[in-house]
């Protein structure tokens, strides 16, 4: 039996999942949003807990409550792996009563395969990895920059040299993948690259400095030469002396300025971009470091401690100094360890707060964890990962190098030409500029929509064996709706919710496939799926 759109409604009114927030794009509010919390009150577990405190106490801002092990189980996986917990996940860190559970949680966690399939994604929206135009790579080069990319976040290279390979090295652009840095830029002028670079190790736009001092730095790209080979769309990217180079000289000598001004000479056969490298992933640097720590505390957290995360200049100060210049201690301290610095930030108490909505200064001062809507990939990845279906995803280049295999999952596409409607409706970046802004995160009408309405959604609940084993004739009512909740919101049911939920049921007359189908439809509407929390 079909279910139709009105019977579908009327159940989301039942459960008093209104759906009206998203459909009038407007922030939801924390009943909407979010499931039952904890009451237990924040104790610091880390310095980085005493700093956002101690901020908070300053401006008379009371913190949020600890996040409940639901909540926190949830929010865990999706924002270091981009995954939903599976039911049987779920039940055993549920009923896990040891006091360090949360700690072998975020363990576990940063050793899973997904984490370097998700944050290789958040990398190569940085890094503008995707075939065409505007950018310059070809399928086969975004496909080696992918596998490096991913291998550097799963075997956690040093941030340090992540950098320097990308600027310094030299080779073909099939089988160095780090040159294709310099491909990835809308062109090959030396001020585009020198913007590039700027605004992805030093977390700052060029667009409002003084020409000479965007001259200087762009002069550290001004000998970067390519050459074609024989090989379709094969380049070779290396240091091309004989080009001119663009900074000043004295006598003999070039001259280079970096951004904070100092000078250096340079050897006459020596390549300015392992000069500008050396200066950048320098520990004293005051850009490298504190670009990543405040990137990474924006990935993980919603908000930059310098908003937006790749702002960052004199007239846009951070909102707590104190926390920014700790997190960029102990990430030089730790030689550039990106593993360590998820592990410092996901195991202090500020992370694991419960999520709310108040004051924009309770936001800006991380008095509880901002609510947002799942990324595009994770939220599709989710829908099938829940009814077992597979997303078709193509390209507009037609090569063998775009094609997916059926059970693709969206966060591991290497390439960002390779796409579907669901994710270009739901916010996937173009990777275009590197802008962090480019994902777009708000709820709108058209994706709630999509969502309500999409035929190819409809046709993946009711099609799915997965769900209809769950909610089998074979387990009681009770257990059918627990799996369901299990399975979507990777919680246990609150007991209204097992009453309202049975009384539809019982309106059902027994069609255990039709009430089973219409919950989960329900569930993956309700704002505490779409929403991080």
């Amino acid at each position: 039996m079909r279910t139709t759109p009105a019977r579908r409604h009327a159940f989301v009114l039942a459960r008093a999942l209104t759906l009206l927030t998203i459909l009038t794009v407007t922030p939801p509010s924390p009943a909407q949003a979010r499931p039952p919390e904890s009451a237990r009150e924040p104790a610091p577990n880390n310095r980085i807990d005493d700093l956002v405190f101690a901020r908070l106490r300053q401006l008379n801002i009371q913190p949020a409550p600890l996040s409940s092990d639901a909540v926190f189980l949830r929010r865990a996986y999706l924002d270091v792996i981009g995954t939903l917990p599976s039911a049987q996940e779920a039940r055993s860190f549920l009923a896990d009563q040891s006091p360090d559970k949360r700690g072998r949680l975020i363990e576990s966690l940063l050793g899973r395969d997904e984490f370097g399939d998700y944050w290789a994604m958040k990398w190569c929206d940085i890094l503008r990895v995707k075939s065409e135009f505007p950018i310059k790579l070809w399928p086969n080069a975004v496909q080696a920059y992918y596998h490096w990319i991913r291998a550097t976040v799963r075997d956690n290279m040093p941030y340090d040299q992540f950098a320097r390979e990308l600027l310094t090295e030299s080779g073909s652009n099939f089988r160095v993948p780090p040159v294709n840095f310099y491909r990835a830029v809308q062109s090959r002028e030396p001020r585009t690259i020198a913007a590039a670079a700027a605004l992805t190790f030093m977390g700052t736009r060029t667009d409002a400095w003084p020409k000479d001092r965007l001259d200087d730095l762009a002069a550290f790209f001004s000998q970067v030469g390519y050459k074609q080979t024989q090989e379709w769309k094969e380049e070779i990217v290396f240091f091309d002396p004989g080009k001119a180079f663009t900074g000043s000289r004295v006598g003999a000598a070039r001259m280079v300025v970096f951004p904070d001004g100092t000078t250096a000479k340079l050897a006459p056969d020596q390549d300015p971009r392992e000069d500008f490298a050396q200066w950048l992933t320098a520990p004293d640097n005051p850009w490298f470091a504190k670009a990543l720590v405040n990137r990474v505390w924006s990935w993980l957290l919603g908000r930059g401690i310098v908003h937006e995360p790749d702002d960052i200049r004199p007239d846009n100060p951070p909102v707590n100094p104190e926390l920014l210049a700790f997190l960029e201690k102990e990430f030089t301290g730790s030689r550039f360890d990106l593993k360590q610095l998820f592990r410092l930030i996901l195991n202090s108490a500020t992370y694991q707060m419960s999520s709310g909505a108040g004051r924009p200064e309770d936001e800006a001062n991380f008095a509880h964890y901002r609510l947002r809507m799942l990324d595009a990939e994770v939220l599709i990845d989710a829908i099938n990962q829940i009814t077992g279906a597979s997303e078709p995803y193509s390209s507009a280049i037609p090569e063998p190098f775009t094609f997916t295999p059926p059970n693709q999952r969206a966060i591991a596409l290497e390439d960002g030409s390779i796409t579907s409607a669901f994710l270009e409706t739901f916010g996937r970046p173009k990777r275009d500029t590197g802008l962090e802004s480019e994902r777009n995160a708000q709820p709108t009408a058209a994706a709630a929509l999509a969502l309500l309405n999409s035929s190819q959604i409809q046709r993946k609940f009711d099609s799915s064996a997965k769900l209809q084993a769950l909610i089998q004739a074979r387990v009681d009512l009770r257990q059918a709706i627990t799996n369901l909740y299990l399975t979507v919101l990777s919680r246990f049911p609150t007991e209204e919710e097992v009453r309202v939920a049975s009384g539809h049921a019982e309106k059902e007359g027994g069609a255990r496939r039709v009430f089973g189908m219409d919950l989960a439809w329900a569930l993956v509407n309700s704002e505490e799926f779409l929403f991080r929390h």
